[in-house]
């Protein structure tokens, strides 16, 4: 064999094998594209979901309150079991998201397969039928109509079919009469609405999982923060974690509307917490107001009252001032961090509230949470320009007593107060998929109506002129559900032909 021949056989020999490779890679492709738009590898893939979905209904998730005494009641097999296969958290599991992203895939191909042949249902509509297509249609019937004209005949059915809510058309080829009438022919495409409704809920669902965040974030009048604390879950570890927010938070006064106003300060004696706020970001400042079940939204966070700090504390006192060089005495109100100047000049300012007072060496302190001892902590600036802390209680405190001692010219006593709180724990949700979600929700249960309560119908006739001037008609039709509905129609329809009518074939 000489050298070219050899050379050319060796060329030929590689475009075979190049060939078989390419065929092989083209029929993988092929069968994983039939694969994944296939309907019955939809509805397996479907099941595969909702069982994950009950999973995570079934087994405590490790990020909702009241998992670590969950988890310690687990045997150690099903802690290693149920940890190793991601369940304790198994809607941000791979497999959850795999399961997600196939599952979309899978309609959006399958929709893409079946598509064309539904749309030739709205574009490609069939308005003429042969007497053989007719006759095979379920239900059908023939009559025989005799003194009446064929366009009397045309007119009649056509008025009945708009009465019974079809849309009839009427078409004069090779000089035969074709009569068509449909209703509902938008229902064809009432399975990819469903498809959409599913995409999108899939969708903001996604976006919820990986992009959405939750935290908490302590305020107290005067305090500002542009960060909220979020918890990291790993099985019964939990790890703060701060989070950035595009924006700064500043809480101008948080109030307690208690059932009791001199009652505790619990839960149980509440009927609202308010938390007033100011939120600072590159387009100025927006003051809010978040209280129970009035949560506030802004730039796609929203902001709830989570809980507070269990110490007593005070959102305004009322004073009881007696004049040192006699007189009468009087009273005033002081907004916690607030300021009142009296008449002579003497400045008296809101420092600090106990709830039980106590000395903690020279330091003073709350013995409890309770309102046991309460005082209020004032700076006093007199006229003169001297400045002391000086001490208000609401019980009577010994004329010796130097914690209570007169200073300015006056001797003070705490005579009210109103509670709240030392502070407020805002709980912060941002959810970019929130809104995606219920866009879903509200569209699928009408879809799925659209789908399974209305139907296509269709019904086709032929009118044909015979002998002594008779008119034959022949009628049929068929719907892709809802059937007994659909025949009750078809014979008021069929029954508007006079003369002799056979029979009418039902499925």
């Amino acid at each position: 064999m000489s050298a070219v021949e050899e050379t050319n056989q060796n060329r030929t020999l590689l475009a075979a094998v190049a060939k078989s490779r390419a065929s092989s890679f083209s029929f993988v492709i092929n069968g994983a594209l039939k694969l994944l738009s296939s309907v019955r590898f939809g509805i397996v893939l479907l099941v595969l979901l909702v069982t994950a979905c009950m999973i995570g209904m079934l087994i405590v998730q490790q990020s909702v309150d009241g998992f670590d005494k969950y988890f310690a009641d687990l045997m150690p097999s099903e802690k290693f079991l149920y940890g190793g296969l991601g369940f304790f958290d198994i809607y941000h599991s791979w497999y959850f998201n795999t399961l997600l992203l196939v599952l979309s895939l899978n309609i959006v191909l399958a929709s893409i397969d079946h598509f064309p042949g539904a749309w030739k249902y709205i574009t490609k509509k069939k308005l003429e039928a042969s007497r053989p297509y007719i006759l095979k249609q379920k239900p059908h019937a023939e009559a025989r109509v005799e003194d009446k004209s064929l366009k009397q005949v045309t007119e009649r059915l056509s008025a009945e079919a708009r009465k019974l809510g079809f849309k009839p058309t009427v078409t004069e080829k090779g000089g035969r009469t074709y009569f068509f009438a449909e209703r509902g022919a938008w229902n064809r495409l009432g399975a990819y609405a469903v498809h959409v409704a599913l995409l999108t809920i899939f969708l903001g669902g996604f976006f919820t999982m990986q992009l959405g965040r939750t935290g908490q974030m302590q305020l107290m009048p005067g305090m500002s923060s542009s960060e909220m604390r979020q918890l990291s879950y790993y099985l019964d570890t939990v790890t703060p974690v701060s989070v950035q927010l595009p924006f700064k938070v500043y809480c101008t006064d948080i109030q307690q509307k208690l059932i009791r106003t001199d009652g505790s300060i619990d839960a149980s004696n509440t009927l609202d917490w308010l938390t007033r706020i100011v939120i600072t970001d590159e387009t100025g400042e927006h003051e809010g107001l978040v209280h129970m079940n009035a949560p506030l939204d802004y730039r796609g966070y929203r902001f709830f009252q989570a809980s507070f700090d269990p110490q007593g504390s005070a959102r305004n006192v009322t004073l009881k001032l007696t004049p040192q060089a006699g007189g009468e005495p009087f009273t005033i109100n002081v907004a916690r961090d607030g300021t009142q100047t009296l008449a002579d000049g003497t400045k008296i300012e809101f420092l600090n509230f106990f709830s039980d007072f106590t000395l903690n060496g020279n330091r003073p302190d709350n013995n409890s949470n309770d309102y046991v001892k309460p005082a209020v902590q004032l700076k006093v600036t007199t006229p003169t320009g001297e400045q002391k802390a000086v001490y208000a209680f609401q019980m009577e405190l010994p004329d010796g007593a130097p914690v209570g001692a007169p200073f300015g010219g006056y001797k003070y006593r705490l005579l009210d107060f109103e509670r709240v709180p030392l502070a407020h724990v805002l709980s912060i949700q941002h959810d970019p998929g929130k809104r995606v979600v219920y866009t879903g929700f509200f569209l699928l249960p009408l879809m799925l109506c659209s789908v399974f309560f209305f139907s296509h119908q269709r019904v086709w006739a032929l009118i044909e002129e015979k002998e002594q001037g008779s008119i034959q008609v022949t009628l049929g039709g068929n719907t892709n559900r809802n059937r007994l509905a659909f025949e009750d129609r078809f014979k008021k329809l069929a029954s508007t032909v006079s003369g002799e009518i056979k029979e009418v074939k039902q499925s």
